[in-house]
């Protein structure tokens, strides 16, 4: 690939694997689907979960692609405890990498399942595709390509929300990625 979207799904009622879009998330779907559906995408890949799912539908349905789903894609666990400060748990996972909450992961441990799928997908013969996540686990994957990026990005991350990889040279291996060259990272939702 030379472009991967990376795609917060849109308002959503919950936080819970099965919520729903409201009416306002699909209208965003729909908004989303006509922003991306002249980007030449030709591959999707989703979480399962169920708002993701519903705000990558519009766009299949728009470039007439299915919608792959991939359990490294759903949100991160920050603990399997309720949380009143979950905010400031949040907040530690940005600033320790390697720290979780009870029967959470780290921030590490979270971005890695889902940089091994990045990887897999800039492999695909497709020249554009998509990947469409949640907000949490979307900040630790930019945060990967700008470690600037932390809990303050985060809180600004809106719904939906795209950010757009690139490679910068279509010659570039996989292997000279591996070394350490990165494609370039920018935000392309301003809503």
């Amino acid at each position: 690939m030379e472009s991967i979207y990376l795609i917060r799904h849109a308002k959503a009622e919950g936080q819970e694997p099965y919520a729903s879009l409201t009416d306002e998330g699909c209208s965003q779907a729909e908004k989303l689907a006509d922003v991306l559906s002249g980007h030449g995408i030709s591959y999707i890949v989703s979480s399962p979960w169920k708002r993701a799912v519903q705000t990558a539908m519009p766009l299949g349905a728009a470039i007439e692609q299915h919608i792959h789903t991939d359990e490294r894609l759903q949100e991160r666990v920050l603990s399997t405890r309720d949380l009143p400060d979950w905010l400031d748990v949040l907040k530690r996972t940005y600033e320790d990498e390697d720290w979780a909450a009870e029967g959470g992961e780290s921030s590490r441990v979270a971005a890695a399942r889902a940089l091994a799928l990045l990887k897999e997908c800039w492999r695909r013969p497709e020249r554009h595709g998509a990947v469409v996540t949640h907000g949490n686990l979307l900040s630790l994957i930019i945060r990967y390509y700008d470690p600037s990026f932390g809990y303050a990005e985060w809180a600004k991350l809106s719904n939906p929300d795209v950010y757009v990889l690139k490679r910068e040279q279509e010659s570039t291996s996989e292997e000279e990625y591996e070394e350490g060259k990165q494609p370039a990272i920018s935000r392309l939702w301003l809503d």
